[in-house]
């Protein structure tokens, strides 16, 4: 039987956690969406979505759905029936959206990749250049594979292009990655960014977002796939106006104004900065504490928001997940697809700090030894611990002699 007292310590990759104050924030009476003070709420979440998504030329569109429903956006307000795609495959969501290209009937050229890496840059580069006529009209990237615990190289990825000198449109995924690492529409030339409420927001599942940039918009043009819900014409009609086409979720839109205001509170930077300390942290009780691997087969992979960790043969990596859950109320992301029962995963984002994901830690550890895997107990937590201690989560940055100068004088400290 489950343990049900105490908090669940939720520690897959999504949905994450939700801040106290996210949460009270949602706790609002239903209002009039069509009321003239409505427009005050929905153009400023617009507005400060796009310093999320760093982008100034861009718009952003929130949907009532999940990432998947961006997903679809994307592609068929861009996009027409027949047109050819190009895809890499390294992960189950990476390959959840080429399948619904195809079942969207897009030609999608698919580059399968091991699970463990990521988009292959050179391969794509070389396509590219072979490609004298452009047939190639949009790209397929995940930025942060959640199934493996894998990041690509988007900016590395653009360049790519660029050396081709090819003019398809890019489409990411950032559903895992959007306020968790560091994401640069705009210096990236990404057309159609694609994220959800759940993960690095801080939210309950229930928004799919979309960034899209003005050669996106331009694409809508000529675009002839069949759309409906997701039509970005539609949106952009109502949002000009602060409203939307259909009902919006009040409750999501209050708690995504508060979400924001903790991020930009707390720095975009200083952010990204946190992600990484606590994942090296993760990192730390893996491979040095209970000797063991990641999915991701290379540091330049390693994802900073949730770590897929790899279980000897013969153990069953669901083994560990059911136990943590049942015994300790801990909740590890599974293994999908093709590393099912290969692995499992801790998720590392959003609103937590070193105690709580210590919770996670050991809580793993726990399962893992109940399960007669052969770790040394304690081992990842101290490694972990160690990490922590030895590290600070903002690196420290240089203070020019003029702010030195400014500190001294406004505390009060010079005579």
């Amino acid at each position: 039987m489950r343990r049900t007292t105490g908090r669940n310590f939720l520690f897959v990759p999504g949905p994450t956690n939700i801040p106290d104050r996210v949460q009270r924030a949602m706790l609002v009476a239903m209002e009039d969406h069509r009321s003239s003070k409505f427009p005050d709420l929905s153009t400023s979440v617009l507005s400060d979505l796009k310093r999320v998504f760093k982008t100034n030329a861009g718009e952003v569109f929130i949907f009532p759905s999940s990432g998947t429903g961006a997903w679809e956006a994307a592609l068929t307000n861009t996009l027409s029936p027949g047109d050819k795609i190009l895809a890499s495959r390294f992960g189950q969501f990476s390959h959840l959206w080429i399948n619904m290209a195809q079942r969207l009937d897009f030609d999608v050229q698919v580059l399968d990749v091991e699970w463990g890496e990521g988009v292959p840059l050179e391969q794509v580069e070389e396509i590219l250049r072979a490609d004298k006529k452009y047939q190639i009209r949009g790209i397929l990237a995940c930025h942060n594979e959640t199934a493996t615990g894998v990041t690509s190289d988007i900016g590395g990825l653009r360049k790519a292009m660029d050396a081709a000198s090819h003019p398809a449109l890019l489409l990411v995924d950032a559903v895992s990655s959007l306020a968790s690492i560091d994401f640069r529409m705009e210096e990236w030339r990404v057309d159609l960014a694609v994220s959800g409420s759940q993960k690095g927001l801080m939210l309950p599942a229930g928004l799919g977002i979309l960034a899209v940039s003005p050669k996106a918009l331009e694409a809508m043009q000529s675009a002839t796939s069949r759309r409906c819900y997701f039509d970005l014409a539609d949106m952009i009609s109502a949002n000009q106006m602060g409203y939307f086409p259909y009902t919006p979720s009040l409750p999501m839109l209050y708690g995504l104004r508060e979400a924001l205001d903790i991020i930009f509170e707390e720095g975009l930077d200083d952010i990204f900065s946190r992600h990484h300390y606590f994942a090296e942290g993760v990192r730390a009780a893996v491979t040095e504490g209970w000797g063991l691997k990641l999915c991701a087969k290379a540091p330049k992979w390693y994802s900073d928001t949730v770590s897929a960790i790899m279980v000897p043969e013969g153990i069953n990596g669901a083994h560990v997940i059911d136990v943590a859950f049942r015994r300790y109320n801990l909740a590890l992301g599974a293994g999908l697809s093709k590393v099912a029962g290969k692995l499992f995963r801790i998720g590392h984002l959003g609103d937590l700090n070193e105690l709580m994901l210590m919770g996670a830690i050991a809580g793993a550890e726990m399962a893992m030894l109940d399960i007669g895997m052969d770790i040394v107990p304690g081992s990842g937590v101290a490694a972990a611990s160690n990490y922590w201690r030895s590290n600070d989560p903002i690196p420290k940055r240089k203070v020019s002699k003029e702010e030195q100068f400014y500190e001294a004088h406004s505390t009060g400290s010079v005579q």
